[in-house]
C-alpha cells in the first residue's frame, strides 16, 4: 500500500518552477514526474499483492496540484478496500464508452420498425406487404443481420447490381426503401454519416442511369384512329363494365378512380366530378369536367346505385366492380391486345396529333405531375373550363364527329395589311 505519511510536500511555486528531470514526491504515493524532454505529469505509485505499479494521473498542464491530490486520495481509498486503481479506472472508461455508443439495431429490425410506423399512413394496405416482400427477397440476405451503423456502399451495391438491369423497377424500389430505412435510423441516433443507398451524387456514380438500364414499358393502347369504330360497339353494350369503361374513356381517369366512384362525387348541375385525394396517384383532389355523354352514363347509373355505395357496384355486396371487368369486356369485343390504362395514351396521342391544345392542358386532364418546376410554381388553378373544352372535343371525336372549327378573327391592323 502507498505510504500516506508526510502528505502535501510540494507547493504550487515549486511545481511551477521545477525543471530538472526526475520524480518529486508530494506524499501518499503522488509524484510530479519531469521527463528528459521537459514534459511534466502526475504519477501515482502503489504496491498491491507485492507488486509495485505506476498509474498516470494526467499532465500538469491539465491537472492541477489540488486535482492530482484528490485523485491520489481516491486511489488510496480503493487500495484500502483491496481494489486495483488501474483496473477500476479502466472499467469506468469502458462503461462511459459503452454508454456513448447507441444500442445496436439490425437492419431487419429497423425495417420492421419503419414499416410499422408508416403502415397506417399508406393508403394501399398491400403497400406494407410489398415492402416486406422486396426487402426479404433482395436485402435481408446481405444486410438483414447487419447493424445499421455498419451498412455501407459495397453492401448496397451487392444487393442492387444483380437486378439493376434485369429488374430495374424492382431495384429502384429496393434502393429507395433501404435509403428511407437508413435515414430513419439516423434520425433516431442509430447511425451517422452519409446514407450509402443515396442515389444522387453517390450510387449514380457506380450504377448505370436508369434510362439506360430500363426500357420503357408502355401500356398497349388502341390507336386513336380506331376510336370511331370502337366506341359505337362499346356504347351498344349494356353491361356495367361497358358503362364504366365508357365513362373512363370520356374522362381519361385511371382505372381505380372510375371503379371506386361514388354517386355523391358527381355534381351533374355544374357538370363536375370531384375525385377525392385518397384515390389520386398524386394525392391531390381532381375536378373532372363532364361532357353530355358522360353525364348520361352517370345519370343512368345513379338510378340503381345505393346511397353511400359505389356508382358501379360489383356482384359482391359492398364491393365495387372488379378491376378485371373492363379488361374482360375488351376481350369479348376482340381487343385482347390492349389495356384499359392504354386509353389514356390514346387520348394523349390524339391531343398531340389532331389538336392545337397545349401539352400542359393534356397533362392536367390526365392528372399528371407538372415536370417543369417553374411552370408548377406559377400554375395556381386547375384550368377546369379549358379542360372542359378539351374533353368536349374528345367526346365529339370518340362519337365520330369532326372537331369544331373556330374562326380566326384578325386584329384591325392585320386586316388592313391583308
Amino acid at each position: 500500500m502507498a505510504n500516506s505519511k508526510q502528505l502535501h510536500r510540494l507547493n504550487a511555486l515549486k511545481v511551477s518552477r521545477e525543471t530538472t528531470p526526475g520524480y518529486y514526491a508530494d506524499g501518499g504515493g503522488l509524484y510530479l514526474q519531469i521527463s528528459a524532454s521537459g514534459s511534466r505529469s502526475w504519477i501515482f505509485r502503489f504496491s498491491l499483492a507485492r507488486r509495485a505499479r505506476e498509474m498516470g494521473l494526467g499532465p500538469l498542464a491539465s491537472v492541477s496540484l489540488a486535482e492530482a491530490r484528490a485523485l491520489a486520495a481516491g486511489n488510496r481509498k480503493l487500495l484500502a478496500e483491496g481494489i486495483d486503481p488501474i483496473i477500476s479506472r479502466n472499467a469506468d472508461r469502458d462503461r462511459i464508452a459503452a454508454a456513448a455508443v447507441p444500442d445496436g439495431l439490425p437492419f431487419r429490425q429497423a425495417a420492421d420498425d419503419f414499416i410499422a410506423a408508416n403502415r397506417s399512413s399508406w393508403k394501399n394496405k398491400k403497400h406494407g406487404q410489398q415492402w416486406e416482400n422486396t426487402l426479404s427477397t433482395y436485402a435481408y440476405k446481405v444486410i438483414g443481420d447487419v447493424d445499421v451503423r455498419d451498412v455501407d456502399t459495397p453492401m448496397i451495391v451487392r444487393i442492387l447490381q444483380p437486378i439493376w438491369s434485369t429488374k430495374p423497377e424492382t431495384a429502384s424500389r429496393v434502393r429507395g426503401r433501404i435509403e428511407s430505412i437508413l435515414d430513419a435510423a439516423k434520425a433516431l441516433g442509430k447511425r451517422s454519416g452519409e446514407n450509402p443507398a443515396r442515389w444522387r451524387g453517390h450510387l449514380d456514380n457506380i450504377l448505370p442511369k436508369r434510362n439506360r438500364a430500363r426500357k420503357v414499358k408502355h401500356h398497349p393502347a388502341l390507336p386513336y384512329a380506331q376510336m370511331h369504330t370502337f366506341m359505337p360497339d362499346l356504347v351498344a353494350r349494356a353491361a356495367p363494365a361497358a358503362r364504366v369503361l365508357n365513362l373512363l374513356i370520356l374522362t381519361c381517369v385511371r382505372t381505380s378512380e372510375a371503379l371506386l366512384a361514388r354517386p355523391e362525387e358527381f355534381d351533374l348541375e355544374r357538370r363536375v366530378w370531384t375525385v377525392p385525394p385518397d384515390r389520386m396517384k398524386m394525392e391531390i383532389e381532381l375536378r373532372v369536367p363532364l361532357t353530355e355523354p358522360a353525364i348520361a352514363i352517370v345519370r343512368e347509373a345513379m338510378k340503381t346505385a345505393k346511397p353511400g355505395g359505389y356508382l358501379f357496384p360489383g356482384q359482391k355486396k359492398g364491393k365495387p366492380l372488379s378491376n378485371m371487368a373492363m379488361l374482360n369486356m375488351l376481350d369479348r369485343m376482340g381487343y385482347e391486345d390492349i389495356t384499359v390504362h392504354g386509353f389514356r395514351s390514346t387520348f394523349r396521342d390524339w391531343v398531340a396529333e389532331c389538336t392545337e391544345f397545349p401539352d400542359s392542358l393534356a397533362e392536367m386532364a390526365l392528372a399528371h405531375a407538372v415536370e417543369n418546376k417553374v411552370e408548377g410554381a406559377y400554375r395556381r388553378g386547375d384550368m377546369l373550363e379549358r379542360r372542359r373544352r378539351l374533353m368536349e372535343e374528345w367526346a365529339r371525336y370518340c362519337n365520330g364527329q369532326t372537331a369544331t372549327i373556330l374562326p380566326i378573327t384578325l386584329p384591325p391592323a392585320a386586316q388592313s395589311a391583308a
